[in-house]
């Protein structure tokens, strides 16, 4: 079994930045908001013009080192549960990170005190996993995972990471555990976002590859921008698995007031700027992340029958587009490596919702064969539903298939798209395996979106037919299974 541990994503300084004005739109009344210029830069709350609306509570689980309880931000009623996979209580935070990532999701706004959290309608669900020394065990991640959704969270902040090279598989710290636990969560209608990982720990800088578990499919990756708009040198890259960005260079947040109590003549006890110096101008992916959980909880909280895909589909196709126009001279038009979809816009992805969601896909998360695959009954003769390069490559489906048996599959979509059509012989376990290439019973591979596969089968058993995009695209499809 796998029991590399996974390292908290490490911080990175860059210099000041001056506070950027609200605009048009609900302003919080916390004294401290205008130090949080990227409330203003995600347009947090431009989609209330003057109240924020009441809606039921969204629980938010945060897997990281804890959080300071007793912090005024955080009134009991904000905590939904908390538990410690690594010793101590759950709601003490000896090393800051996770105190610092509640704050910008779930810090109680409009109080006439402090700083404004995203999320209003949060509800916390913290998981300590984070070990003094910063590491972290897959396992304890994994767990904390399963049980924050087990204890009803909706949306789960993972500011953590650990080292992707496809091209070193003795440094790549991929994880059948951490995948198992993330589709998990996934089946069960939780969103997960996840930071790409910052360039500290990987062999160079910048790195163009998404650390885990942002690099797995479903989850949503989440890459830094400087006050001013670039990419900064630290923020990892990534063609498929860098999904959307938000500012991750001087942002201002909550810290344990133990650790800003060493500084004692500083006035805002409890507050970033009163911490240690990796605090004062906090900087990394880790803090680029927590503002798209914020958006997709209160997406959530808005209209609570959205699915995760959906949630995803809406923040990373209304984000505002990065490139040298606003910024950033290497990005170029529409979605790239280093920005993905471009900046999070809370107010437009909120607009969204009242135009034509995209369809969900209910089979989700089907990625591989195996019990991983969406079973098909006999009398199913067709399935619709979505897929997405960047998100969900790849959709594979089980039919049980007798003896001699003629089956005809044909694949119909996405428009515009390239997809390809498999059909793979029973006792196959995963279909990205080089290993199991033997085990392919027939194909359809090449340019378009349509497919078609005949096969008479050898022997009984269970067939895995699998659908995948090879290039960029998403939308609908249709799989029909016609068997004789």
């Amino acid at each position: 079994m796998k029991t590399a541990a996974i390292a908290v994503l490490a911080l990175a300084l860059a210099p000041a930045a001056a506070a950027i004005p609200f605009r048009a739109g609900f302003v919080p009344s916390d004294p401290l908001a205008p130090k949080q210029y990227y409330l203003a830069q995600d347009r947090a709350f431009d989609a209330f013009p003057t109240e924020l609306p009441v809606v039921n509570p969204v629980r938010v689980a945060i897997i990281d080192s804890g959080i300071d309880g007793g912090h005024p931000e955080f009134p009991r009623s904000r905590i939904w549960q908390a538990r410690s996979w690594v010793g101590g209580s759950p709601l003490s935070d000896e090393e800051g990170h996770g105190t610092f990532v509640a704050g910008m999701i779930a810090a109680a706004i409009n109080n006439n005190e402090g700083i404004a959290g995203m999320a209003f309608p949060a509800q916390l669900v913290i998981a300590k996993i984070a070990r003094p020394d910063q590491s972290i065990d897959v396992r304890d991640e994994a767990d904390a995972i399963r049980w924050a959704v087990d204890v009803g969270a909706r949306v789960i902040n993972l500011s953590i990471g650990g080292l992707r090279d496809p091209f070193n598989p003795r440094r790549d710290t991929f994880s059948r555990v951490e995948a198992s636990a993330i589709n998990y969560a996934v089946s069960r209608g939780a969103v997960l976002v996840a930071a790409v990982g910052n360039s500290d720990d990987a062999p160079q800088s910048p790195w163009p590859f998404a650390s885990y578990p942002a690099a797995l499919p479903h989850v949503l990756g989440v890459s830094a921008l400087s006050p001013t708009g670039n990419v900064p040198q630290f923020s990892n890259r990534d063609r498929i698995y860098n999904d959307i960005s938000a500012p991750g260079q001087e942002i201002y947040s909550t810290l344990p007031r133990a650790l800003t109590a060493t500084r004692p003549l500083c006035q805002n006890q409890g507050y970033s700027d009163c911490g240690p110096d990796e605090f004062r101008h906090a900087a990394g992916t880790s803090f680029a992340a927590p503002q798209v959980t914020a958006a997709a909880a209160v997406l959530l909280a808005l209209d609570p029958a959205l699915q995760p895909d959906q949630v995803l589909n809406l923040l990373e196709r209304t984000a505002t587009d990065v490139n040298a126009s606003d910024g950033c001279k290497q990005c170029p038009l529409q979605r790239d490596t280093f920005s993905g979809w471009g900046r999070l816009d809370v107010a437009k992805a909120i607009g969204a919702l009242d135009g034509v969601l995209p369809p969900p896909d209910r089979l989700e998360p089907n990625d591989d064969a195996g019990g991983s695959a969406a079973r098909l009954g006999t009398k199913v003769t067709s399935v619709k539903a979505t897929i997405d390069f960047w998100d969900d490559q790849i959709d594979v489906y089980r039919l049980y298939l007798k003896k001699d048996q003629k089956v005809k599959l044909t694949l119909s979509g996405p428009e515009s798209s390239t997809s390809n059509l498999l059909l793979w012989k029973p006792g196959t376990k995963h279909v990205n395996d080089l290993r199991n290439q033997h085990l392919r019973a027939a194909q359809a591979i090449g340019p378009g979106p349509t497919h078609g596969i005949g096969y008479k089968t050898p022997v009984s058993g269970w067939y895995y037919a699998e659908v995948k995009l090879t290039a960029g695209g998403f939308g609908p499809y249709e799989l029909t299974i016609a068997r004789r």
